[in-house]
């Protein structure tokens, strides 16, 4: 069995609530990838993916999905591919769509959302409708231009420090435009670099930190 495991440590009961609950991925790059690398691989039985890219020759040294024989390919259909030969059991549905604020879809539906995307304004509005669905959501901070995933911590976004995305949403929090939510960020001091550069090993553990925090919350309600 695939997750005799994992199931070894949560019980069966828990492995069930895993199989019967439904997720919600935004962003699957560095982190978003691992991040729906780590809920398949722990039994969750329904994943909503949404990402607008192709995998690019780029994203090759951080991005789980990116490699020689996937570049050019839809990210969407590349992870979810991948989703299905590790659990054919697992239900994927992949949406490729740049999200925004003109963007229809029913966040009622999900157990949890996750935020693994890099723009500002489309992680508003994900927070923000999340929130106003009462949905649990946890979004995650700047990851590049870091070299230590042990500086990466779990915390409520108000309680953030150092990460300068971090900053930037702590203002929308002040301004009103969203409430408080989980989030992974990082305490490390950006390097001071033209661009954003990034590492395989900070994006891949902030996400891996972020499907653990999802995970061990359903299981423990």
């Amino acid at each position: 069995m695939i997750f005799d495991r994992f199931e070894s440590l949560i019980g069966e009961q828990n492995l069930k609530k895993l199989a019967q609950s439904s997720i919600l991925v935004f962003g699957l790059g560095g982190v978003g990838g691992h991040v729906v690398e780590t809920l398949v691989r722990s039994g969750v039985g329904h994943i909503t993916i949404i990402d607008s890219d192709i995998f690019e020759e780029t994203n090759i040294n951080r991005q789980i999905g990116a490699s020689i024989s996937t570049l050019g390919k839809d990210k969407v259909d590349v992870i979810a591919n991948r989703c299905r030969d590790i659990n054919p059991s697992v239900e994927v549905t992949p949406i490729k769509m740049k999200f925004d604020s003109n963007s229809i879809l029913d966040f009622h539906k999900f157990d949890y959302i996750i935020d693994a995307v890099d723009d500002v304004d489309a992680k508003v509005e994900i927070i923000k409708r999340a929130q106003k669905a009462n949905k649990k959501i946890i979004s995650c901070m700047g990851t590049a231009k870091k070299f230590d995933p042990l500086m990466l911590k779990v915390s409520i976004l108000s309680k953030t420090s150092v990460c300068p995305l971090a900053s930037v949403m702590r203002k929308k929090i002040r301004d009103g435009e969203i409430k408080d939510c989980m989030c992974v960020f990082s305490t490390e001091t950006p390097c001071k670099s033209a661009n954003l550069g990034s590492t395989a090993f900070v994006p891949s553990v902030a996400g891996i930190l972020i499907g653990k925090t999802v995970v061990l919350d359903l299981i423990k309600e």
